[in-house]
């Protein structure tokens, strides 16, 4: 299985010839979805879920289908019928030949008088697991944790704990569209073997378009 980082917290997922595309919304590259078999969809904020890519990626690919909570497929399943699939905490599916377990069912606090979405997260495969907009521990190990280094919602000692707790082999950096470039150069250092510790997992960062074999 190879990964590759689309911007901000949209990822693709490539195994025999089949891609699975996670969360191509607004911040994303353009073409994220273009070419998916598969696509999820964690939540309906425009930085995961942008409605007109999603449209574009199922007229070009009759065989593609999204997989993807009830706000977001409420707002897209009736152009598409049956092609648009409603799961929840505790669901499990094929999804272009990638096994899916689903994780998780809230979004985290941004703040008391903002109120809380839903958010699913999903493990593919076993082994890669996406959370979306929550510090979700998936209740099985992962090797691969797609972590959402920075938003309105985390600060960085809740991010450091999350990586110890889900204990993945390795953090690939996801949901980083608002940091600058001097970004890198801070959280590198905290999660990397100078930080105060990542309890044995890997810190990885991919520029948008950078692929890495799992």
């Amino acid at each position: 299985m190879k990964l590759t980082k689309k911007g901000h917290a949209c990822v693709h997922l490539e195994k025999d010839g089949q891609r699975l595309v996670i969360d191509p919304g607004g911040v994303s590259e353009e073409d994220a979805a273009v070419g998916a078999d598969a696509i999820l969809v964690t939540h309906e904020h425009f930085d995961h879920f942008n409605e007109e890519r999603l449209r574009a990626a199922l007229d070009a690919n009759p065989g593609a289908r999204i997989w993807t909570l009830a706000s977001v497929a409420g707002q897209i399943a009736a152009a598409f019928p049956g092609r648009v699939h409603t799961v929840g905490e505790g669901d499990t599916f094929t999804a272009a030949g990638f096994e899916v377990e689903v994780h998780g069912q809230l979004h985290a606090v941004i703040h008391p008088d903002i109120p809380r979405i839903t958010n699913v997260g999903y493990v593919v495969d076993g082994s890669v697991f996406h959370p979306g907009d929550a510090l979700t521990v998936p209740d099985r190990p992962v090797e691969t944790l797609l972590l959402p280094l920075h938003a309105p919602w985390n600060k960085f000692s809740e991010i450091l704990d999350y990586v110890r707790e889900v204990a993945p082999r390795r953090a690939v950096d996801i949901h980083d569209a608002l940091l600058s470039d001097l970004a890198p150069m801070v959280y590198g250092r905290m999660l990397g073997p100078d930080g105060p510790g990542t309890g044995g997992a890997e810190h990885i960062r991919l520029t948008p378009g950078e692929s890495l074999p799992l």
